[in-house]
This record gives C-alpha cells, sequence and structure tokens, in this order.
C-alpha cells in the first residue's frame, strides 16, 4: 500500500490536537448522527428543533475539527469565507431569484438576517467543509477543486431541498422544469447550487492545503451520502431522490473513499 502526501502549492501540516480537545470534533459527529436519526423518527413537532441542533453540532464539528487540524488561522478563514458565502448567496437569491429562482423562507428556522434563517449559512459552512478536503484528496489543481467539490456539495443538495421543502421551511413560487422523479423542485435551482458551488470551492481552495488526520469530515460526508440514500429509499418514498443523490454524490464520494483507503494520509 502506497502513502501520497500532497506537498505541491499551499501544502503544509496542519497541527496535532492535544489532550480532550482532539475528541470534542467526534463528540459533535456523534450527537449529529443520533440527531438525525432520531430526526427521521420523530413526530413532526420536534423536526424543526432537531434541524436546526443537528446543523449546528454538524458546524461546530467541521468548525472545531478545522481549528484543531489545521490551525487557528486556517479555520477564521474557512469560517469567514464560507458563513460569508452562504449568506450573500442566499440573500442575493431571496432578492433577484438568481440563481436559485424564485424561492422564500417561511419563518420557521429561526432568527434571521435581512431575510435569511442565520442556520442557513451554518449548512454551507458545514457541509463545505468535508466537500473541500474530499475535493482536494483528488485533485491538486484549483480547476479540479472546484468541479470536484462543487459537483458532490451540489449534489447534496439533491436530498436537502425535496426534504426541507416536504418540511416548510421554504416554498418556490414557481418551478417551470424539474428532474424526472424530483417533483416541485426548479432545475434552476440545482443548476445554481452547481454554480454557487463551484465558486465556493474556487475561493476555498486559496486557504493553504495542511495534511492532517482527517477522519472526522470523512466519517461525515459519508455518513450524509449513505443516510440521505436509505431515508430516501426507504422512509420518505423518495425513490427518485434516491437515485439521483446516490449517482451524483456517488461519482465523488466513491473514488474518494478509495483514495483514503489505497493512499491514506498521517
Amino acid at each position: 500500500m502506497s502513502v501520497r502526501i500532497y506537498t505541491g502549492p499551499h501544502s503544509d501540516r496542519g497541527r496535532g490536537p492535544a489532550g480532550w480537545i482532539a475528541y470534542l470534533p467526534w463528540a459533535l459527529v456523534a450527537l449529529t448522527i443520533v440527531g438525525q436519526i432520531v430526526w427521521v423518527l420523530t413526530s413532526d413537532g420536534a423536526r424543526t428543533a432537531l434541524t436546526i441542533l443537528t446543523v449546528v453540532t454538524f458546524f461546530l464539528a467541521s468548525a472545531t475539527h478545522a481549528f484543531i487540524s489545521r490551525g487557528a488561522g486556517w479555520a477564521i478563514g474557512y469560517l469567514a469565507i464560507t458563513l460569508a458565502f452562504g449568506w450573500a448567496i442566499e440573500r442575493i437569491g431571496l432578492t433577484t431569484s438568481f440563481p436559485f429562482g424564485l424561492y422564500e423562507y417561511t419563518g420557521t428556522l429561526g432568527p434571521t438576517l435581512f431575510g435569511v434563517p442565520i442556520v442557513i449559512p451554518l449548512a454551507w459552512s458545514m457541509m463545505a467543509y468535508p466537500c473541500l478536503l474530499a475535493a482536494q484528496r483528488l485533485s491538486t489543481t484549483r480547476v479540479g477543486v472546484a468541479l470536484i467539490g462543487g459537483l458532490v456539495l451540489a449534489a447534496w443538495d439533491l436530498f436537502l431541498d425535496p426534504q426541507m421543502v416536504g418540511e416548510g421551511y421554504w416554498t418556490w413560487s414557481q418551478t417551470g422544469w424539474e428532474l424526472p422523479g424530483i417533483d416541485g423542485i426548479p432545475l434552476q435551482n440545482f443548476l445554481g447550487w452547481l454554480l454557487a458551488s463551484i465558486v465556493l470551492m474556487w475561493i476555498l481552495d486559496l486557504l493553504p492545503r495542511k495534511v492532517a488526520g482527517d477522519g472526522v469530515p470523512t466519517v461525515m460526508l459519508v455518513w450524509i451520502y449513505l443516510s440521505n440514500v436509505l431515508a430516501n429509499a426507504v422512509f420518505f418514498d423518495r425513490p427518485g431522490v434516491a437515485l439521483w443523490g446516490a449517482v451524483a454524490m456517488g461519482i465523488v464520494v466513491v473514488p474518494f473513499l478509495w483514495r483514503v483507503w489505497s493512499q491514506p494520509q498521517w
């Protein structure tokens, strides 16, 4: 088995964790997974609180892992970029209908900042982290990272939007063209996600690349992938969503897992 460590532009080794703090991201991962399992099994009344809670715990898992493994400077840069981008792209979307189409939030996701629920930028940030690291394991070029990371982040929305619209967290005024098997969500939304995600990954890849133990983001990426395929196929009765998401996200997740197994980095 070979070991390949990236040593190209911007490469560096992240700081190793020390003491109990090393387990904090893993504890947050466990809380996120348990919360999402309970979300599927619980009644509608508790789901909104669990949605917000699991976004917060996932966000904190990504943020604390970034701080521990890549240092405070890198983590602050990642948080500043993802939170600002997530809020800005949603604000632009609400006011101009670009790039996602004509939609609006229903006011059920907690406090807002100029119409954008605060939890939404947290969701962009939490998922951007494992997507970026997966893309960087599969490509050493900025274009490659932007395209691969953008694809896997946008593919996540194939699961996310049908689920959140089904819960009534946001609505579409008009849909137009739709993907076969994913009703009620405009195709423009998914294309907009792809465009926005590619831009976000391009910006994030400007941060220095640091080799670190990335078990936490790897587990979360795989969990999000497998759990959403299972939930949509079995619990939500959305086979079209399960199939689209399985294929689109699997294009990145499967080769990423092969790379993690065949070329581990420490």
